[in-house]
């Protein structure tokens, strides 16, 4: 009888100490720094830091998203990049994305891109309206130019192709090429695009893009060590792009795994990250 006691004992033991590290692994920020070289990198913007958001989805660290505010303030970034699924359209509340909004504009310009999840909601014309009032560069199939030192870089990003009713990998990969076609009509010198799919990265590179920042794979949720994550939206089991960094010819794509989370409740070895870029410029040779 002692034995079975000691037993059920150790396994809740395990259970609580489980649950705590799940809850802890989902509420404690992590940082990324990642560094993107490139020759095609006007000089002015040698040093140059972006802090990546994405997948929010409505979640909160500290109290008004302190905690997050914090983590990109103390980056230091030169621009602040978000890559779609501000909020979650299964529990959609516009005021704590606009509240994040509002505080990250003070720290330093700021750009969005839709995600499929804004595709969900009937108030994303109200989302996106006061986003712009807040001053953030909504970047809806457009590109704008980034200026520094007399230099200028192009950033681009597209709406998710969930707003135009396509969903198979096929359709959205054609429907972005198309966005692209039109938005990179000639060789505008280094150029960034947010888009919020990774699956994609085929198509980025082929269009000669310098840098890319997608979220949507939310790190494969659940990440295991040696094989990384194991689902992502769109990409199914064990997904090719699920974080990190990738390199192709010119082309840099960077992934964030997200904050929030979505239809499932928790990520697994797997913390709420912070993504923070930062340019180098490389001389030629």
């Amino acid at each position: 009888m002692k034995k079975k006691a000691t037993i059920l004992t150790i396994i809740l033991i395990i259970l609580i100490c489980l649950t705590l590290w799940i809850i802890w692994g989902n509420k404690a920020l992590e940082r990324s720094v990642y560094t993107v070289r490139s020759e095609r990198l006007p000089a002015a913007f040698h040093g140059f830091r972006i802090v990546h958001i994405s997948d929010l989805h409505n979640a909160e660290f500290g109290e008004c998203n302190s905690k997050l505010l914090e983590m990109i303030r103390i980056s230091d970034p030169d621009l602040i990049a978000i890559t779609g699924d501000l909020i979650d359209s299964r529990h959609t509340n516009i005021r704590v994305a606009l509240e994040f909004a509002e505080e990250a504009v003070k720290i330093a310009p700021c750009y969005y891109v839709s995600g499929n999840h804004e595709s969900r909601i009937d108030e994303y014309n109200q989302l996106k309206e006061s986003l712009e009032a807040l001053g953030v560069v909504v970047l809806s199939d457009a590109r704008t130019d980034v200026k520094q030192g007399g230099e200028v870089i192009t950033l681009m990003g597209v709406d998710d192709p969930a707003f135009s009713g396509v969903y198979e990998v096929e359709e959205t990969a054609a429907l972005i090429n198309d966005k692209l076609l039109s938005l990179k009509t000639e060789d505008r010198g280094y150029t960034i695009l947010l888009s919020h799919r990774p699956e994609h990265f085929d198509v980025y590179a082929q269009k000669g893009l310098d840098l890319v920042l997608t979220g949507h794979a939310h790190g494969g949720q659940f990440r295991l060590p040696l094989v990384g994550g194991l689902f992502a939206p769109s990409q199914g089991i064990l997904p090719e792009y699920d974080a990190g960094l990738f390199a192709r010819n010119q082309t840099t794509m960077v992934i964030s795994r997200g904050l929030g989370n979505s239809a499932f409740p928790f990520r697994l070895n797997n913390r709420p990250e912070v993504v923070v870029i930062e340019l180098e410029h490389l001389p030629t040779a």
